[in-house]
């Protein structure tokens, strides 16, 4: 029977270069294939370091995900890459190491491992272990060399833990771990931090052993550090209303939207707010508080998370995101509150509400200024680009 995936797929990789290099020789790379409802993670090591190692991890894992996107078997996709890879002038040989996750559309999860340190899989706070299976490669140079695959159906709060030779390694020749850090203490550490923080997410996760293993290293990482995780569980949802409806028999059903909305709330827009505080029977309490000179203060409202102005604070926010960067953290302006919520939801919902305002239209507004659903389909394609978020938009 199938088992369809009811949670949502938090997925983080955080990378430390090896001492000195520019460059990683580590290489994640993660695709959602929204046609099939899947999604397929990589991570390569190559060998050595820098961008030598960096080449063979990016050839390898560029493969590795072509291959399983095509679903080819898993001893066609090891044989291929083996065969591909140019082979070190140094060390007369190539090598690079591989784990693929491939989360089904049905909810099963195939895990393809070559010679990184065991994958870890969490249900809830204790270790989970599904069967796994060896595949012996039986041609060429690289006959006899050995593959782990395993499949499973996840379930809610499990987390799949891969990680590189840098995490599991770090510390090598120190005197309290002189064969470095290991799998057992590594997956202890790791397993002590869930039993912490049930829901700490996966990009927390895999900064906390990270992090850890650069400790290990007397912060001198001596191997590139990869640690991704992935982690199912309940979607955190956020609602964005804009705009009264075309027709204002509908602001009744404008009002049943955000009262059976279970998530995060914002609206954006006097003429919104309006409809909503009066759907509601709640007052508005106007603050007074300007922190961002571009931008009317924000407004309260019970029942809801942030009340804010309009198209003029929806476009400062399509401008952050346009410029965003993984580093980014936003301020305290009502923009950058928006972007904090995006940051921390998974499915955005926008509800747009499709009546003209006249004052959109004025010659005398910056030049910038777009209409409400241009400005709202631009922010959601940079939602979903850069930020990897599930977006729905409903026109009223």
């Amino acid at each position: 029977m199938c088992k369809k995936i009811q949670f949502y797929i938090d997925l983080n990789c955080q990378q430390r270069n090896h001492i000195g290099e520019r460059i990683c020789g580590d290489v994640f790379l993660n695709r959602r294939i929204d046609e099939e409802n899947r999604v397929v993670a990589v991570l390569s090591d190559g060998m050595g370091h820098g961008v030598k190692a960096n080449m063979l991890a990016t050839l390898t894992a560029t493969m590795a995900m072509n291959f399983t996107y095509e679903h080819k078997d898993p001893r066609r996709i090891a044989e291929i890459i083996m065969k591909v890879l140019p082979v070190c002038s140094v060390r007369h040989m190539s090598y690079s190491t591989f784990t693929i996750i491939d989360i089904e559309v049905d909810g099963k999860v195939r895990i393809l491992e070559y010679d990184n340190p065991s994958t870890q899989i969490l249900r809830g706070d204790n270790f989970f272990y599904p069967e796994w299976q060896c595949i012996l490669l039986d041609e060429g140079m690289h006959k006899r060399k050995e593959l782990k695959t395993c499949s499973f159906y996840p379930k809610l709060e499990d987390r799949i833990v891969f990680w590189s030779d840098g995490v599991i390694q770090s510390g090598l020749g120190m005197d309290d771990s002189p064969f470095g850090w290991g799998l057992e203490a590594a997956s202890k550490y790791l397993i002590d931090h869930v039993k912490k923080d049930k829901t700490i997410s996966s990009k927390q996760l895999a900064a906390k052993l990270v992090n850890k293993a650069y400790q290990n290293d007397c912060f001198k990482s001596k191997d590139d550090t990869s640690c991704g995780v992935i982690y199912f569980r309940e979607p955190r949802k956020l609602l964005l209303m804009t705009g009264p409806p075309y027709d204002r028999e509908k602001d009744d059903e404008y009002v049943d939207l955000l009262k059976n909305f279970t998530g995060k709330k914002i609206l954006c827009g006097a003429t919104t707010s309006e409809i909503i505080s009066r759907g509601l029977e709640v007052e508005i309490e106007d603050q007074m508080e300007f922190t961002d000179p571009e931008l009317p203060p924000i407004s309260k409202m019970e029942g809801v998370d942030l009340v804010t102005e309009g198209i003029l604070t929806l476009s400062k926010v399509a401008r952050i995101l346009e410029n965003y960067q993984l580093d980014y953290r936003p301020g305290f302006g009502p923009a950058d509150q928006i972007v904090r919520c995006f940051q921390e939801s998974d499915e955005i919902q926008f509800v747009i509400g499709t009546r003209i305002n006249i004052a959109h239209q004025d010659p005398t507004l910056p030049v910038d200024l777009e209409i409400r659903r241009t400005v709202v389909k631009r922010i959601a394609r940079f939602i979903e680009d850069k930020l990897l978020k599930v977006v729905k938009i409903k026109y009223l």
